[in-house]
C-alpha cells in the first residue's frame, strides 16, 4: 500500500469527515508534496524542497501529547492529508536533510511559507528564529551553524491556540460550525532551501504603470551598493533594460506596451543580475511583472467606477475562501490550486474574493497567468458571532498590535502581485477597530491599489461607515444589494456580498446540517436563481455598481451555497448558462 494511502486511511479512522476526498488526494504522497517552486516571483535554480515526510510530536488541546508520528508537510495537522487528522495546540516537528557540497561558498537559507500561529526555529540545536503570525512567510539564514561532515537537522516547534488567542484566523475555529470552520495548525506552506551567493538579491519592488516599471533591487552582503542589470523580456524577445545601482529606483520604460488585464494577462518576464566592478555576474533571480494600474475615477460624467488602464470594468467575482476538505488551508496539489481559478474563469467571473485568508504564492501566480482580478482580504481576529448586531468591543491591545503587524507584512509580501487590485482591511466588523486610520495607512503604504475599508460595512457587527477608502462595500442575502451614496461621494460602490442560494448533492457532503441563505430543491432551479439574481445585478451595473462578489465558489464543510460541491467533483450549476451572465454583467457595467 503507498504512503500515502496508509497515512489517509489513519487519519480518515478519527474522524467521518476525514472521508471525503477530491480528484486530487490519493495523487498525494510524501515524495511529491508540493514540490513545484514555492516563490515565482523570485527564482533562483539554486533550491530543494523540504516537504515530505517529518518526525512529529503533537499535544492536543486536553493537554495529550502523541508521540512517534509522522507528518506530511505542508498539511496542517487537523487535515487528511497530513495523515494526522487531529487538532494540535503544540507541535514539533523534526526532520535532518543534506547540504550539497557546491553550496558551501555562499549563504543557505531555509524559508517557510506559513506556520500558524507562533514557529519556532533550531538548526543542529542552534536557536535560530521565532516568528509570529500563520499566514506570512519568513526566512533563516542558517549558514553560520551548518555541520561539516554530518547531516542536519531541523527542529520547529509551532504554538496554535485558534481562535482562543490573538491572532489573526479568518475563519478558523477550534469549535467550528456554521459560517466558521475547521482550523488549521502548524506548517501549512512549504518550507525549502535555497542556496545563495554571499552578495544576493533579497527582493525586489516592482511598481507597473501603462508606459513600464519602476524597479528596486534590494542586495545584502555588500559594503556599498552593487551595479545590477535588469533585462526584460516579452517571449524569447528582450525588449528592455537598465543598469544602476542596487537600492536605487530604476526606470524601464518598455515599447510598444501590451497592458494586463483579465482578456489578455500579458506578463513580462525580468531577469536581474548582480555585477562586479568586472562585469562577472554574483547573482541572478528571474521574475515578472505586468504593466496595469487601477483606479477609481468618475467614468466620463457619469458616477465614480473601478478604472482598469483607465478603461472601467465591472468586478465580478466568486467567494473564494480557500479550504479543502483533504487538505483544509491546503490544497491538495498545485494542479488543484489552477483549477479552481480556471473554474472560476469558465464560469465567466474576471475576478476572485480571496475570503479572510492568504494564499501560498503560486495562487496568485496562477491569478496572475490566468488573468483574474484578486480582492484580497486581511484575515480577521477572532469574533463571536452569536453576538446581537452592532459594532463589538475592540480587540485587546496585543491582539490589534498582532493584526496590524501581519497586516503590513502581508501587505509587504503580496506587494508585487499583478493581479491584486483591492485590498479589503476588515469584513463584517469582525474584529475591528480605528478603521479610518488602519484604511488610510493601508493606502499610504500602497496608493496603486483600491482599498475597502469595512466589507458588508451596512450589515453585521461593523462599525458606521468611516467614509474611508476607495470602495463602499455592501452585503446584502440573498440580494443582490441596491446601495445608495450620496452624488458627491468620491467611492465606487460594490455589493461585496451576495447570493448565497444551496444546493445538497447527495454523497458530496461534509458531516453535519446542510447550511445556506436560501434552499434551491435541484440543479436546474439553482441555475434558475442564479439567472434572476444576475439579471437584477446587470441592471445595478448599468447604473452605478462597480463589483459584486457571490456566495461563493465552492461548498466549505456545511455551507452547501457553492457552485460546486466542497470535493469539487460536482458543478452544481449549467456553466454555459452561467457563464453567459455573467460575461453580460461585466458587459453592462464595463460600459460595452
Amino acid at each position: 500500500m503507498p504512503a500515502s494511502e496508509s497515512m489517509s486511511e489513519a487519519a480518515t479512522s478519527t474522524s467521518p469527515a476525514m472521508a471525503m476526498s477530491t480528484p486530487w488526494t490519493y495523487q498525494v504522497t510524501p515524495d511529491n508534496a508540493h514540490p513545484e517552486h514555492p516563490r515565482p516571483q523570485l527564482t533562483r535554480p539554486t533550491w530543494r524542497t523540504l516537504n515530505g515526510l517529518w518526525e512529529y510530536v503533537g499535544r492536543d488541546a486536553d493537554g495529550v501529547v502523541h508521540r512517534g508520528e509522522r507528518i506530511l508537510v505542508p498539511y496542517p495537522p487537523e487535515s487528511r492529508l497530513s495523515g494526522i487528522g487531529r487538532r494540535d495546540e503544540r507541535m514539533w516537528y523534526r526532520r535532518t536533510f543534506d547540504v550539497p557540497p557546491e553550496w558551501r561558498t555562499g549563504r543557505v537559507l531555509l524559508h517557510f511559507g506559513a506556520v500558524d500561529q507562533i514557529a519556532t526555529v533550531w538548526v543542529n540545536h542552534q536557536l535560530l528564529a521565532r516568528h509570529e503570525g500563520g499566514y506570512t512567510a519568513f526566512t533563516v539564514d542558517i549558514t553560520d551553524v551548518l555541520r561539516p561532515d554530518a547531516e542536519q537537522e531541523v527542529l520547529v516547534r509551532a504554538d496554535d491556540e485558534g481562535n482562543r488567542g490573538t491572532f489573526a484566523v479568518g475563519k478558523q475555529a477550534n469549535q467550528p460550525g456554521g459560517i466558521l470552520y475547521t482550523g488549521c495548525s502548524g506548517i501549512w506552506q512549504s518550507v525549502w532551501l535555497e542556496a545563495v551567493p554571499e552578495i544576493h538579491v533579497t527582493d525586489l519592488d516592482l511598481t507597473p504603470d501603462l508606459r513600464g516599471f519602476d524597479l528596486v533591487a534590494h542586495v545584502a552582503g555588500a559594503s556599498s551598493p552593487p551595479t545590477v542589470d535588469v533585462s526584460v523580456a516579452l517571449g524569447d524577445e528582450q525588449v528592455t533594460s537598465v543598469r544602476g545601482a542596487a537600492g536605487e529606483r530604476l526606470r524601464l520604460d518598455v515599447p510598444d506596451p501590451l497592458l494586463w488585464g483579465p482578456d489578455h494577462p500579458h506578463l513580462y518576464d525580468v531577469t536581474v543580475r548582480v555585477v562586479n566592478d568586472d562585469g562577472d555576474v554574483l547573482d541572478e533571480v528571474a521574475s515578472y511583472v505586468a504593466l496595469r494600474t487601477v483606479r477609481v475615477a468618475p467614468d466620463g460624467d457619469g458616477p465614480p467606477r473601478v478604472l482598469l488602464n483607465d478603461r472601467p470594468v465591472f468586478l465580478n467575482a466568486p467567494l473564494d475562501q480557500g479550504y479543502w476538505p483533504d487538505g483544509i488551508y491546503t490544497a491538495p496539489t498545485d494542479e488543484a490550486l489552477r483549477f479552481d481559478l480556471e473554474r472560476i474563469k469558465a464560469l465567466g467571473f474576471n475576478s476572485v474574493r480571496k475570503h479572510v485568508k492568504v494564499e501560498p504564492m503560486r495562487w496568485y501566480h496562477w491569478a496572475d497567468r490566468l488573468g483574474l482580478l484578486v480582492w484580497q482580504d486581511m484575515p480577521s481576529l477572532p469574533v463571536v458571532l452569536d453576538n446581537p448586531p452592532g459594532p463589538q468591543a475592540p480587540p485587546v491591545a496585543v491582539a490589534r498590535r498582532r493584526f496590524e503587524t501581519e497586516l503590513r507584512a502581508m501587505l509587504h509580501q503580496l506587494r508585487n502581485v499583478p493581479s491584486i487590485v483591492v485590498w479589503v482591511v476588515f469584513n463584517e466588523g469582525w474584529g475591528e477597530y480605528d478603521t479610518a486610520r488602519i484604511t488610510e495607512e493601508v493606502k499610504s503604504v500602497d496608493p496603486g491599489r483600491l482599498v475597502v475599508a469595512a466589507s458588508g460595512v451596512n450589515c453585521c457587527h461593523s462599525h458606521p461607515d468611516s467614509g474611508a477608502g476607495d470602495v463602499y462595500d455592501d452585503h446584502t442575502y440573498v440580494g443582490p444589494g441596491r446601495p445608495e451614496l450620496a452624488a458627491t461621494d468620491p467611492r465606487a460602490i460594490v455589493d461585496g456580498e451576495f447570493g448565497g442560494i444551496g444546493l445538497v448533492v447527495e454523497g458530496h457532503m461534509w458531516p453535519g446540517e446542510p447550511l445556506a441563505y436560501e434552499m434551491a430543491p435541484d440543479r436546474d432551479r439553482l441555475t434558475e436563481r442564479y439567472v434572476e439574481l444576475s439579471t437584477e445585478l446587470e441592471a445595478l451595473a448599468r447604473d452605478r455598481l462597480s463589483g459584486a462578489v457571490y456566495t461563493q465558489l465552492t461548498d466549505v464543510e456545511n455551507e452547501v451555497n457553492g457552485l460546486l460541491t466542497y470535493d469539487r467533483r460536482v458543478v452544481k450549476v449549467a456553466v454555459p448558462v452561467v457563464a453567459e451572465r455573467n460575461r453580460a454583467v461585466i458587459a453592462a457595467g464595463s460600459g460595452q
